[in-house]
């Protein structure tokens, strides 16, 4: 019996390139297949993430039988198609083109900032003349002013299109195009409005030139004296790869690293220029202690670290272990939390937590090992369904958000069930805007709209959440969206997590995921929430996330409740947590205040007793756990600011000092082994069982605030940004309420108004947006201006100034 012959696939054509034979996928360009092949095809224009663009014609290749070299980026592959990429046909044309670039290209190589990695320079080494024909001027161009993270120098640009491509096509608005025609071609902005996307710094990457460059970075090092190496970044849970260039151990600028399954190879403005706030005036750069008179002295580490432990010992020794209480920041590395977990329970202490902008936790005990998003961050594009509740993934997680646009963009439902109108980069399929005090009766009865549908039976209490309210059309729209698609999903987020029920919107969330077959998932805070959790972390949960033995205070608690003394380990309370106002005064009269923190501020030398300078973004090792419940390791790549020393180190020491067991660790790496070791595999799970809910308090009389966090103010580091503090999206954060509710608030035409929240006060400009619900004021959080105004939900007042 004979073997059969393979049949040969229909989806695939035979080409050869170059003497080469190969498949190719049928309806595929010829540089795919080249670059797949590897190939060399020079290239300005192409980029393998945006559409095809053929108008720089350096890819000009050699097809038997075409009449004229043929661009690789736009000609489809076909069976039996010959291509040479080195005959003398293709070179002289990509010659000729190299040459017909330069014609006006500048050059000034020596003081150009893409000096060094530049494709034009590179490409010019082997397609370029030694001597230029044209003996006539070259044309200048005026620059644009694309604001205050990307400085232009246009008379170098080629008009390859990649950055109008991507800001179409992937950032998603319109904000640069071609003008004019001919020699006379320009790349500028329309109406003179710059450039605001929140991942508008891509386009720094993507030019070929030094057209775009950052301003940051701007003359501050050359490519070759830089070394790179991979991080993480620090500002969200889905855990950007970057890569950290640095002189010498100072930072000079992050750029992406690819990873397709994460951030393909992009990153958000925040991610890139957050880097800035490394070297802020803010700093602390020696260790610092408050003498018996109250007058802070700088001193050497040895005394500091006794002093530190000389106020947590003996606040345990004085009032016992429950008295102290520990904050920890939720972008703090996987082994600053394990250490600082080990520190606070080996005083007799469960007083730690790093959920720093929640208020109900109500529900911790029914949730899974570590919160996470239920799905594979690439596989979030293939949905066809995808409802959030209570989030703005475009400002809190922007990658997240590049992944939901792939599939409004296919024709894929993504819907929102949040406090306002969101300003997307795509149009959502539905939109449901309610005050706080109504979701979790919105959100009820989406679910009550399904079990109707599917004949169901309504878990205890769901009528109890529907607080009267009948199924609508909106309703029923959201549950038959979900319930059709056969990949769908229901993510809680941000703001729905600081909600005064976020317990009780998990819980719908869960029933609606299961009800519908959709995966369920929460977008937490920061970057390690997930990794707080698997460290212990939380007051309920040891290492490797089992139940605690004793279950301490969470953060809310301990503001309500005072301790006797506090570790503070990269918080600044006042901005970070949910009730920033409580925190301060919690702080304020506590006896022994320690703080190991990058960063001192006003606030932190009222309030704190020891100041423990400690390293930030890329000056420490550690791991991360994102989203998807991935740990990413990187390595502690900058030198440390002054005296600063990584906060796991700092730990490790504290606990010798504290003579506490377990802190005899050498090096991060045998911290994260150790947690490893305890951890496992634990497995991804995200639902959170049905009981019956608790009766609402009764809201106060006034506007309902909604204290989201901007996209530039969610931790420490960012807000010290200069470059990102000066863009449209840190500059503009005013009050918005509707136009019924600013008439009824006597605000209508004031510019600027006072929100009244508790006892305090702030004042701010007010603009009237009617995509806030009625009785409701958005007052951002996390900010100076905000900090002490009181909880993220609450009820305030305003009044024109």
């Amino acid at each position: 019996m004979t073997d059969k012959a393979e049949a040969p696939n229909p989806d695939m054509v035979t080409i050869e390139v170059d003497g080469v034979e190969m498949e190719a996928p049928k309806g595929s360009m010829l540089i795919e297949a080249t670059d797949k092949a590897d190939i060399h095809v020079p290239r300005f224009c192409y980029h393998s993430k945006l559409s095809v663009a053929a108008n720089c014609r350096m890819c000009l290749v050699d097809v038997e039988k075409a009449p004229k070299p043929l661009p690789a980026c736009a000609t489809p592959v076909a069976d039996g198609m010959k291509v040479s990429t080195r005959s003398e046909r293709a070179l002289k044309a990509q010659k000729g083109v190299m040459e017909f670039l330069l014609i006006n290209h500048p050059l000034d190589c020596p003081i150009c900032d893409q000096g060094g990695e530049c494709e034009l320079q590179d490409l010019a080494l082997g397609y370029g003349r030694g001597v230029s024909r044209f003996t006539e001027r070259k044309r200048a161009v005026k620059d644009e002013n694309l604001g205050p993270l990307i400085s232009t120098e246009m008379t170098r640009c080629i008009h390859c299109t990649r950055c109008v491509r991507f800001l179409d096509e992937v950032a998603g608005f319109r904000e640069l195009g071609g003008m004019g025609r001919g020699e006379h071609t320009e790349i500028s902005t329309f109406v003179e409005a710059g450039v605001h996307s929140e991942l508008s710094g891509n386009i720094i990457d993507l030019c070929p030139v030094g057209a775009l460059t950052s301003k940051p970075y701007r003359f501050s090092a050359r490519a070759w004296e830089m070394l790179s190496h991979p991080s993480v970044s620090p500002h969200d849970c889905i855990g950007s790869n970057v890569q950290i260039h640095h002189v010498r151990g100072r930072i000079k600028r992050v750029v992406p690293r690819e990873n397709e399954s994460i951030n393909e190879c992009w990153i958000a403005d925040r991610d890139r220029f957050a880097y800035e706030g490394v070297y802020s005036t803010d700093r602390l750069e020696v260790p610092m202690v408050r003498d018996r008179d109250g007058n802070w002295q700088e001193t050497d580490w040895e005394t500091a670290l006794e002093a530190a432990g000389e106020h947590l010992k003996g606040v345990a020794t004085r009032d016992g272990g429950e008295a102290l209480g520990t904050l920890v920041s939720p972008n703090a590395t996987l082994e600053e939390m394990y250490l600082a977990a080990r520190l606070t329970r080996g005083l007799g202490s469960a007083n730690i937590d790093a959920r720093l902008r929640e208020v109900d936790s109500s529900d911790q005990d029914r949730r899974p090992v570590f919160p996470a998003l239920g799905i594979e961050l690439d596989a979030v594009e293939g949905l066809n369904a995808a409802l959030i509740i209570g989030g703005e993934p475009r400002w809190d997680q922007p990658m997240l958000n590049h992944r939901l646009r792939k599939v409004a963009l296919r024709g894929d439902a993504v819907m929102s069930l949040g406090f306002r109108a969101q300003v997307l980069n795509y149009d959502l399929a539905q939109e449901h805007v309610v005050a706080p005090d109504a979701i979790v009766p919105e959100l009820a009865a989406v679910a009550r709209a399904l079990l109707d549908a599917t004949g169901g039976t309504a878990p205890e209490g769901l009528d109890t959440l529907l607080a009267g309210r009948s199924v609508d059309d909106t309703h029923r729209g959201i549950a038959d969206r979900l319930r059709d698609g056969d990949r769908s999903a229901v993510f809680v987020g941000n703001a729905a997590q600081a909600h005064p029920r976020a317990a009780a919107l998990r819980m719908l969330g869960s029933l609606i995921a299961e009800i519908t077959g959709s995966r369920f998932g929460v977008l937490t805070d920061g970057a390690n929430q997930a990794g707080a959790w698997l460290a212990g972390a939380v007051p309920h949960r040891d290492s490797g996330g089992t139940a605690a033995t004793a279950t301490g205070l969470d953060v809310t608690a301990m503001m309500a409740a005072p301790r006797r003394g506090y570790l503070l380990v990269g918080v600044e309370p006042e901005l970070d947590c949910w009730d920033g106002a409580a925190a301060r005064a919690a702080l304020e009269q506590a006896g022994s205040v320690v703080c190991l923190t990058p960063f001192v501020s006003e606030a932190m030398l009222a309030y704190a007793d020891v100041l423990l300078p400690v390293g930030t973004f890329g000056e420490t090792a550690g791991t991360y756990v994102n989203a998807e419940g991935r740990w990413q390791r990187f390595p502690g790549v900058a030198q440390p600011v002054a005296e600063a020393r990584p906060a796991w180190k700092v730990l490790r020491v504290l606990g010798n000092v504290l003579e506490l067991d377990g802190f005899d660790y050498d090096a991060p790496d045998a911290v994260t082994d150790a947690l490893e070791q305890i951890c496992g595999s634990p497995a991804v799970e995200t639902l959170v069982p049905w009981s019956a809910p608790v009766e609402p308090e009764s809201v106060g009389q006034g506007l309902s605030r909604v204290g989201a966090v901007p996209i530039y103010a969610g931790d420490p580091l960012v807000r010290r940004a200069e470059s990102l503090q000066q863009t449209r999206h840190a500059t503009e954060q005013p009050v918005r309420l509707n136009r019924a509710a600013a008439e009824r608030a006597g605000v209508l035409d004031a510019e600027r108004v006072r929100v009244r929240q508790g006892d305090a006060a702030a004042e701010l400009a007010v603009v009237i947006d009617e995509g806030i619900p009625d009785g409701t004021v958005w007052v951002p959080a996390g900010l100076a201006a905000t900090g002490g105004l009181g909880p993220m939900f609450g009820t305030v007042t305003i009044e024109a100034l």
